[in-house]
């Protein structure tokens, strides 16, 4: 197991938020796993709508393409999961998204699940997900913390505060029995948020590692 080099791919154009996001890697994956981060630099900072989502796809796929003789898995770290479908038909490395990761996990033994999330213009993104996963019988649907996405980026306290109230109305109004943290730049929230509720909070960049080290390792 040692020397198993897994690549994550931040869609978004911010160099903070791959270090961030390899960091919370690395302590999910433990010993045995090297974790590598690469940065867009075409995509916004943060990507909010389906248009910079889709557009995320190309660069996504060439980053991959780039370095798919150095790495053993691939880990593409936004939740709408750019460029995953072609890096999987593609190339040889094995690859997860931390969307499909999170709600395959979140989904398991017939749970039903919610997403929690701050980009309201994703939604039809986020809700076709479980669709492609045949999980749609299980999602209880997505709920919106109120609130700018990149305002609440800037104040962790009020961001927190703000993916908790979405959590709630997961749990409270839909019937979730497990919510997904729906982004990866939403990573140190999701691991704060998650001893705040009695039912499972699901933080999609462990949820990838999880799932990315049981496929390399199989």
């Amino acid at each position: 197991m040692a020397g198993r080099r897994i690549l994550l791919i931040n869609p978004n154009s911010n160099e903070a938020t791959t270090a961030m996001m390899v960091a919370i890697a690395r302590s999910a994956a433990g010993d045995g796993f090297d974790i590598v981060g690469a940065t867009a630099t075409r995509a916004p900072t943060m990507i909010v709508s389906a248009d910079a989502l889709a557009a995320a796809a190309p660069e996504v796929e060439e980053i991959a393409r780039a370095n798919s003789c150095e790495c053993d898995g691939i880990i593409v770290a936004a939740f709408g999961d750019p460029g995953l479908a072609g890096i999987k038909a593609a190339m040889k490395p094995l690859a997860v998204g931390i969307g499909e990761s999170a709600m395959l996990e979140a989904g398991e033994n017939g749970r039903r699940f919610g997403v929690a999330t701050t980009t309201p213009l994703l939604k039809a993104k986020i809700d076709a997900l479980p669709d492609t996963l045949g999980l749609r019988s299980l999602y209880t649907g997505t709920r919106f913390a109120d609130g700018d996405p990149q305002d609440l980026m800037r104040d962790p306290l009020l961001l927190r505060a703000a993916l908790a109230a979405a959590v709630e109305a997961c749990i409270a109004q839909d019937g979730a029995e497990a919510v997904v943290i729906g982004g990866g730049p939403l990573g140190e929230a999701a691991r704060a948020l998650q001893p705040m509720f009695t039912v499972p909070v699901v933080a999609p960049i462990p949820a990838a590692v999880r799932r990315i080290i049981r496929l390399v390792t199989a």
